[in-house]
């Protein structure tokens, strides 16, 4: 039995104080406390840990590279994606393994426990598959097992060029399946999952209505009943514009009309979405899979967060390029850009709680649902998932209750985190991940392999 004791937590009920937390060898919460006697390891402030709802690990590698005008004068997302298509033609197995591990490892440092990795680099360079069709992601579960980190694996399918069903282009020969294959590949992605601890969990997702048949993706959640479904959806005009001029539809009006989205569902970014959709999207149950930082980074839009949640509608947040894996920063952005659009304060405050702890309680809840992990609380039968942060911290003094959230994600940062556990690993103590050195010198030497390519 492992017992942790701090003299404030966030529980369900919300803020109490001298709070233990007994976690038993399964890895779940066992029983929590209040008013309780210091006891086992001891620290100042608890909160549950988030999980990461959307991750491409491989793209860490390329984070800083891609900062320079390209030869469009109008550079944009879809320029930056051909570079990322000419980047991944050279990573091989363990270039992905090690990439993905580092990307894990500065997940939890940052605060979360588990992570959603949407995975579509499948096959090698040319289309050609691995001996193991799902070899690719067996490295992303040994990376996993390197780190300690929670894993929902969401094997996705890309078959796809365009709405119009044509071919794929120069770089996306390593992701493509069609309906047959995709679910052989998927198959084994989940047998290979089998060393994990049980905590471990999966998947399935369509990549978006550019790279699927309207067939497959009308059938997709009962070909997958099990676990999470994730799509990219609306995330760019010009994708906007594709899927209206030959569906006959824009991207969430299709989505919602032919197939059936619901709460098992997770749709990421949705940045181009009209007043009506925002309405109708959230409530149908469907998760908002948000990334703040990567939509800023790529000119995707801005979520109307504000609609949405005032809707009831169901958020979660995902690192996405791992261009930086940052938490606190992640929320803060998306309040931001909620601030900067409708020229507002507190744009996402509610009339009982600030807006960190609105966003925080919504990403734990909206987390748990899109990675099917049973998380998100300090509560006995919960996955021990929780972070601690240094109460003794300048930026937290005199703090208590929500302000503590507040504080933590608009006056500092991740560098607050000081301890992480994830199904009650104790990964990450005094800020840093407990197989940090290793982790960086294998991304190193991965990195020395890739210079050319990077």
């Amino acid at each position: 039995m492992i017992c942790v004791w701090a003299k404030q937590a966030l529980l369900p009920s919300g803020w109490a104080k001298d709070v233990r937390v007994d976690i038993g060898p399964d890895g779940r919460i066992k029983t929590v406390t209040t008013d309780a006697p210091e006891a086992g390891d001891r620290f100042g402030l608890l909160l549950p840990a988030p999980v990461n709802a959307h991750s491409h690990g491989f793209q860490r590698a390329m984070a800083g590279l891609t900062e320079r005008r390209g030869p469009d004068p109008k550079d944009s997302f879809w320029t930056w994606r051909q570079l990322m298509y000419r980047f991944l033609q050279k990573l091989d197995p363990d270039h992905i393994e090690a990439i993905t591990a580092m990307a894990q490892m500065e997940m939890l440092e940052a605060g979360y426990a588990a992570s959603v990795e949407f995975h579509y680099l499948h096959h090698q360079p040319g289309g050609l598959p691995y001996a193991n069709i799902a070899e690719t992601s067996a490295r992303i579960a040994a990376a996993a097992a390197q780190t300690g980190i929670g894993l929902c694996l969401v094997p996705v399918k890309y078959q796809f060029g365009g709405c119009d069903g044509r071919a794929l282009g120069a770089g996306q020969d390593r992701f493509g399946n069609d309906a047959d294959r995709f679910a052989a590949l998927h198959a084994g992605a989940v047998a290979g999952l089998s060393g994990l601890p049980p905590d471990r969990a999966h998947g399935a997702a369509p990549h978006s209505l550019r790279a699927v048949s309207q067939q497959d993706l009308r059938s997709f959640a009962d070909r997958f009943p099990a676990g999470p479904l994730h799509i990219h959806l609306a995330e760019q005009i010009p994708e906007v514009v594709e899927v209206q001029r030959n569906w006959g539809a824009r991207p969430v009006e299709w989505a919602l009309d032919n197939i059936g989205l619901d709460d098992r569902w997770c749709a990421i970014h949705c940045t181009q979405m009209t007043p009506e959709e925002t309405l109708r999207l959230a409530r149908s149950g469907t998760v908002a899979g948000l990334c703040p930082i990567t939509e800023s980074s790529l000119g995707d839009g801005i979520f109307d967060g504000v609609r949405w949640l005032d809707q009831g509608g169901a958020i979660a947040i995902g690192s996405d390029s791992n261009i930086r894996i940052a938490l606190s920063e992640e929320l803060r952005t998306l309040d931001y850009s909620q601030r900067l659009r409708d020229h507002s304060r507190a744009a996402l405050a509610a009339h009982d709680r600030s807006t960190g702890r609105r966003l925080y309680d919504s990403v734990l809840t909206g987390g748990a649902r899109a990675s099917g992990r049973d998380t998100g609380a300090l509560e006995a039968g919960r996955w021990a998932d929780m972070l601690a942060l240094d109460a003794a911290s300048e930026h937290l003094a005199v703090r208590n209750g929500d302000a503590l959230l507040d504080s933590w994600i608009f006056a500092a940062d991740d560098r607050l985190v000081t301890d992480v556990w994830s199904a009650g690993r104790h990964m990450v103590k005094d800020g840093r991940h407990i197989h940090r050195a290793p982790l960086v010198r294998a991304y190193c030497r991965a990195i020395e392999e890739l210079k050319d390519a990077l």
